[in-house]
C-alpha cells in the first residue's frame, strides 16, 4: 500500500500563489484541491492538472548542450558543472571580443516567482539584472510586449506613479466598468470571484470589449467595440462629459493640467463621428458617458487589452483621465491610490553600466528610462545589422519568444546568427531548439520560497523533490553570478533568500515558520483624496508626484521625449479606415491575444488533460461572415494577412462582432499537439506596426482574410 499524505501548500504551476491541499502518494504529487477556507484559496483548471504538468514526459530533466545545427533540436546530456562552465566561458569570450553589451537577456513568465522578482529582476519586475554587473545594459523581458504600457508608461505620464498603485475598490462601488480584460482567465481568478460577489448585491457591471468574453457574458451590459478603436470611444465619452459639464469642476480646476487643451481636442469626436469609427451606437456612447459621470462610486477594472494598438499608451492615459475628471480617483468605490510598497527586504544594489545605451533606448527612450530595460522588439536589428552595435549572445529565462513576438521568422534568423544562446525552462520551447545550452528549471512545487499577497504572506515549502536534475531558477541565477565573479550580489541558497526577504522584519519570519499556513498582515486604514492632503509627494506638498504637481492631461513626461502631450487617438494604420485598398483584399479585422482557460500564453498545450478542453486552435468568426465564405464550425480554415497564412479551425459564434475575428494565440512550440504546433498566430502579425510610444506590436488591430482550407 502506498503512503498517502495530504498537506497545505502553495500551487506550483504559476506564480499566482493559490492556497491548495496536495495529495502525495509515496512522495509523488497525485492530486490538488483548493485549500478550504484559506485566504487566496483558489484553484484554476491549470492548477488542477498540476500532476500532469509536473510529471510530463516533456519536462527537461538534465542540462543539454547542442550538437547539431541551430534550430534542429540536436543535443547531448551534460552535467550542471559542464553546462555552466561552458556558458560562462562563452560569455567571457564574447565580452573580450565585442564588449559586454554584445550579450542580451530576455525573461518571461518563468521569472514571475516572488524571490526572482524581488532579488533578481529589474524595475519592470521581469527583466533579469544578471547582465548589469557583467557590463551589459541589454536586459529585456516580456515588458517589451506586455503590461508596461498599462502598468508603467501611461500612469507615470498622468499621475507620476506606477499603475500597480491604482486599486479598484470593487467591494464599495455602485457601478463597475470592466474594460479590455477578462478576469475569468486571470491567474489566479481572484477578481472574477470578487465580481461575482458584488453582482449578488445587485451592483451593475458593464463590460467593454471587442468580443463577448466571459465577463461580457456575465455583465449587465456588453459594449462591443471595433478592435483597436477604444481610444476613439474614450474620446467620444470625454466629448459628452466635457460638453455637458458632467465633470468634477473643482477637481479639474485645482488638480489637473491641460483640461482646456483636452476640451478643444475632443470636439471633433462627436458621438456620431465615434460611432463611424468604433461601431458603438452614438446613443450608447452618450448613455455610457452620462452613467459613469452621474453615478456615485464608479469603479474601473482594466488591464492589458488596450495596449496593442497604434496609440495604446495614449488610450490608457485617456481612460484614466476620464475616471479622474468624473470624480472617481482616490474615493470610496472608485480607483483607490495605495501607498508605495514598503517591503522588509535586504538586497544588494546593482550598478548600471555607464556609457553604453541599451538596444531600443534611442527608438523608445521613455520606455527605457522608466523600465531600465532594453527593448526586445529591436533585438533582431541589433543582431542582423549590428545596429547600434553587434549583439552576439542571448540568455533566455522562462520565455517563449518565438510564440509571443510578431513575425517569428525574423527572430529565428537572428537566433541562427548568434555565437551563443542559453535557455532556461521547464520544457523544450522553440527558442530552446536554437540554444547552445538548455538548463532545466524546477516548478514551484519543487522549491522553497515565499509568497506575498496584499494582506497576507506565506512561506512556499517544497512539496516534492525536483524532477530529474531540475533546479530552482533563482539559484541558477545566483550560481551564474557566482561563476562570473559577483555572487555576492545574490543570496546563494533558498534559506538565505528567505532570510533576506524578511530581514527587516525577523519576527514576521519566525511567525511564518511556526504557522501551518501563513500570516495575516495589518491593513492600513484608508485615506482618500491623498493628493489634497500632501500624502502622494515625497516633499510632503499637496498634489500629484508629477513635475507640475497636477494630474497631467498634457504630460510633461510625454513632451520631454517628443510625444504628444495630450492623449491623442491614432486610428489603426492597418485598418478599414486607414488602409481601404488593403481592406478590399483582407476584409476582416484581426484580433489576437485573448486568453483561453486551458492555457497560459503558449504553456500547457502539451498536457493531455488540458488539451482535451480545446484540442485545436480556433478562429472565432461571426455567423454572417462565415456564411459568406461557406464556413461552418469545425471547418479547417486558412487565416491570411500580408505576412503569411496559418491554418486554424472555425468557431462560428456571436461572441465576435461582424467584420472581425478572434484568433487563438500560443501555438508554435515543438512539444505541443500537432494542430497547435502548426498554428503560430504571430506568423500573421507585424513586427513593424507598433505603438509609437511603447514600441508594442499592434496585435489587436490588423487586417486578415479567412477562407476554407
Amino acid at each position: 500500500m502506498p503512503t498517502i499524505e495530504r498537506r497545505a501548500a502553495i500551487c506550483g504551476i504559476c506564480p499566482g500563489g493559490c492556497a491548495v491541499e496536495v495529495t502525495l502518494e509515496d512522495g509523488r504529487l497525485t492530486n490538488v484541491e483548493p485549500l478550504k477556507d484559506a485566504p487566496y484559496g483558489h484553484l484554476c483548471v491549470r492548477g488542477k492538472h498540476a500532476p500532469e504538468v509536473v510529471y510530463s514526459p516533456h519536462r527537461l530533466k538534465t542540462p543539454l548542450i547542442r550538437t547539431g545545427e541551430r534550430g534542429k533540436g540536436k543535443f547531448r546530456e551534460a552535467d550542471w558543472d559542464e553546462a555552466l562552465d561552458f556558458t560562462v566561458q562563452k560569455m567571457r569570450e564574447l565580452k573580450e571580443k565585442y564588449g559586454p553589451q554584445a550579450i542580451a537577456s530576455h525573461s518571461g513568465r518563468g521569472a514571475f516567482e516572488q524571490s526572482l522578482v524581488e532579488f533578481c529582476n529589474e524595475r519592470d519586475g521581469v527583466a533579469s539584472k544578471l547582465l548589469l554587473p557583467f557590463g551589459s545594459p541589454n536586459i529585456a523581458s516580456t515588458g517589451s510586449v506586455c503590461y508596461v504600457s498599462f502598468g508603467i508608461l501611461a500612469p507615470m505620464a498622468n499621475f507620476g506613479f506606477s499603475g500597480h498603485r491604482l486599486t479598484p475598490d470593487v467591494e464599495n462601488c455602485n457601478l463597475l466598468v470592466v474594460w479590455g480584460t477578462n478576469p475569468a482567465t486571470d491567474s489566479p481568478p481572484t477578481f472574477w470571484k470578487r465580481i461575482t460577489r458584488i453582482q449578488k448585491n445587485k451592483v451593475r457591471v458593464i463590460a467593454i470589449d471587442q468580443m463577448r468574453s466571459d465577463i461580457a457574458d456575465h455583465a449587465d451590459q456588453w459594449v462591443g467595440v471595433r478592435s483597436g478603436t477604444d481610444g476613439a470611444l474614450i474620446m467620444g465619452m470625454l466629448h459628452v462629459v466635457i460638453n455637458e459639464k458632467l465633470y468634477d469642476q473643482e477637481f479639474v480646476q485645482k488638480w489637473t493640467l491641460g483640461f482646456e487643451e483636452l476640451s478643444d481636442y475632443v470636439q471633433k469626436y462627436t458621438p456620431e463621428t465615434v460611432e463611424r469609427i468604433t461601431l458603438v451606437p452614438s446613443q450608447t456612447i452618450r448613455t455610457l458617458a452620462r452613467e459613469i459621470a452621474n453615478t456615485d462610486k464608479v469603479c474601473l477594472h482594466t488591464y492589458t487589452g488596450l495596449e496593442y494598438t497604434n496609440s495604446g499608451v495614449q488610450n490608457i492615459r485617456a481612460l484614466y483621465i476620464l475616471w479622474a475628471i468624473t470624480g472617481h480617483i482616490d474615493v470610496p468605490g472608485g480607483l483607490y491610490i495605495t501607498g508605495p510598497a514598503n517591503l522588509p527586504i535586504q538586497r544588494e544594489k546593482f550598478a548600471r553600466p555607464a556609457g553604453i545605451k541599451a538596444i531600443g533606448a534611442g527608438e523608445y527612450p521613455m520606455f527605457h528610462e522608466l523600465t531600465g530595460c532594453a527593448h526586445y522588439m529591436e533585438f533582431p536589428k541589433a543582431v542582423l545589422t549590428e545596429t547600434p552595435y553587434p549583439v552576439k549572445g542571448l540568455l533566455i529565462n522562462g520565455s517563449s519568444t518565438l510564440t509571443s513576438y510578431p513575425q517569428p521568422e525574423i527572430f529565428e534568423e537572428a537566433y541562427r546568427k548568434l555565437d551563443f544562446m542559453l535557455v532556461i525552462d521547464l520544457f523544450m520551447t522553440r527558442d530552446a531548439l536554437f540554444a547552445d545550452v538548455v538548463l532545466p528549471s524546477a516548478t514551484y512545487y519543487e522549491i522553497n520560497s515565499y509568497k506575498r499577497y496584499p494582506d497576507y504572506v506565506r512561506l512556499r515549502k517544497r512539496v516534492i523533490e525536483p524532477v530529474g536534475q531540475a533546479r530552482n531558477c533563482t539559484l541558477i541565477m545566483a550560481e551564474l553570478a557566482k561563476r562570473l565573479g559577483y555572487g555576492h550580489l545574490y543570496p546563494q541558497s533558498e534559506k538565505e533568500f528567505i532570510e533576506k526577504a524578511f530581514a527587516g522584519d525577523p519576527e514576521l519570519l519566525e511567525r511564518l515558520k511556526n504557522s501551518p499556513d501563513g500570516v495575516r498582515l495589518p491593513v492600513r486604514e484608508r485615506t482618500y483624496k491623498k493628493y489634497a492632503l500632501g500624502l502622494l509627494r515625497s516633499d510632503g506638498r499637496t498634489g500629484f508626484p508629477t513635475p507640475s504637481g497636477k494630474l497631467e492631461i498634457t504630460s510633461s513626461l510625454m513632451a520631454k521625449y517628443g510625444y504628444d502631450a495630450l492623449p491623442v487617438y491614432v486610428e489603426p494604420v492597418e485598418g478599414p479606415l486607414q488602409a481601404p485598398e488593403l481592406y478590399q483584399k483582407y476584409p476582416l479585422v484581426l484580433n489576437t491575444g485573448a486568453r483561453i482557460q486551458s492555457t497560459f500564453r503558449s504553456q500547457h498545450l502539451n498536457i493531455p488533460g488540458l488539451v482535451k478542453l480545446q484540442d485545436k486552435p480556433l478562429v472565432l468568426i461571426h455567423p454572417g461572415d462565415a456564411e459568406k465564405r461557406g464556413i461552418v464550425s469545425g471547418d479547417k480554415v486558412l487565416v491570411s494577412t500580408r505576412r503569411g497564412q496559418v491554418a486554424f479551425y472555425a468557431d462560428v459564434t456571436n461572441k465576435v462582432l461582424p467584420g472581425q475575428v478572434e484568433v487563438n494565440m500560443g501555438g508554435g512550440n515543438p512539444t505541443q499537439v500537432e494542430a497547435w504546433r502548426q498554428a503560430n498566430v504571430n506568423c500573421l502579425t507585424d513586427a513593424n506596426n507598433r505603438d509609437y510610444v511603447s514600441g508594442f506590436p499592434v496585435f489587436k488591430a490588423l487586417l486578415c482574410q479567412v477562407e476554407k482550407a
